[in-house]
């Protein structure tokens, strides 16, 4: 199946990067390539370095840079990871990150990869093919209270406690194994008249397994704090998330690299000694625009946060 993605927020990305010719940049979720393939189009002596964790991610990506191969970096890995990656390279400072958070439409689209409540799958939803924790063994081996904290937590769901009871009732009787049988689980569990209105029942649920799967926010600030501490003076942090959990992490991260002070509010001055790293640029995240909204629906919830290393 041909790794289809819609590069979100393309341009304001590559505003935000406010890219040099001999720049080093990381595309931190390389994805199709999309955001990667019009960085590189804009470096001269300059040198890209792509990561993702999703193997047949860097396999598209590499057809689709196939002519600017000699510019670019190809690595398997997790972003989380940038501070070994780019020393492993023998780069100490880069002058762009760009990290898009969250699934890409290829692995939404996949059925095989089972991130997906509108196709049946086995479930997996592991963006890392290799991470030894899949949403089997999530929703088969968490406890009643894990799958509640898990489901309230990472997908707002309301009815987190109760979705977490029928899974561990339907288990008893046989193991969960696809997709759609939690789908019918989630269904079950949520009343008739709460389903009616708003999103999919079941998409809170599978987007609070899926960041649990793959540890997506508890590997966010720290991301953020490496990338602050690898990024060139007036080097950029380009953040994009799709919904508000990712999105207050990202805000609150940025905050403290521009303001770490940790003094009392009622200290007159600073006395810990702890000094900015970075200025925000976009004191508002930058929303998509309507153009964008018209031919790509899966963008109606993402915002870019920058961030300039000072």
């Amino acid at each position: 199946m041909e790794f289809r993605h819609v590069s979100v927020l393309l341009n304001e990305c590559i505003e935000g990067l406010n890219i040099k010719k001999d720049g080093i940049y990381v595309d931190g979720t390389l994805g199709g390539g999309g955001h990667s393939l019009e960085i590189v189009k804009r470096l001269d002596t300059g040198r890209l370095i792509g990561i993702d964790q999703d193997t047949d991610a860097i396999s598209a990506a590499k057809e689709r840079l196939k002519e600017y191969e000699d510019k670019i970096t190809y690595v398997h890995n997790n972003f989380v990871n940038v501070r070994e990656v780019l020393n492993s390279l023998g780069i100490e400072k880069a002058d762009g990150f760009l990290i898009d958070i969250g699934v890409s439409s290829f692995q939404l689209d996949e059925a095989k990869r089972g991130f997906s409540y509108m196709q049946d799958a086995p479930l997996d939803m592991r963006m890392d093919s290799e991470n030894p924790l899949s949403a089997y063994d999530v929703v088969n081996s968490y406890s009643e209270d894990e799958l509640s904290r898990v489901i309230h937590s990472y997908g707002e769901e309301r009815w987190a406690k109760r979705i977490a009871q029928f899974i561990v009732s339907e288990r008893k009787v046989k193991p969960v194994e696809t997709t759609f049988e939690l789908v019918e689980i989630i269904k079950k569990a949520i009343p008739k008249g709460a389903r009616k209105d708003g999103p999919h029942p079941a998409k809170r649920t599978f987007q609070a397994i899926r960041i649990e799967v793959n540890k997506e926010l508890e590997i966010l600030e720290k991301t953020i704090d490496d990338m602050t501490d690898l990024l060139n003076p007036a080097g950029r942090l380009c953040v994009i998330t799709f919904h508000s959990l990712e999105d207050r992490i990202v805000k609150n991260a940025f905050k403290k690299q521009e303001n770490p002070c940790t003094c009392p509010p009622e200290f007159p001055v600073c006395v810990c000694g702890k000094e900015p790293k970075a200025k925000i640029i976009t004191r508002k995240p930058v929303l998509p625009s309507d153009e964008e909204l018209s031919f790509n629906h899966r963008s109606r919830s993402a915002k870019l946060r920058i961030l300039e290393r000072i």
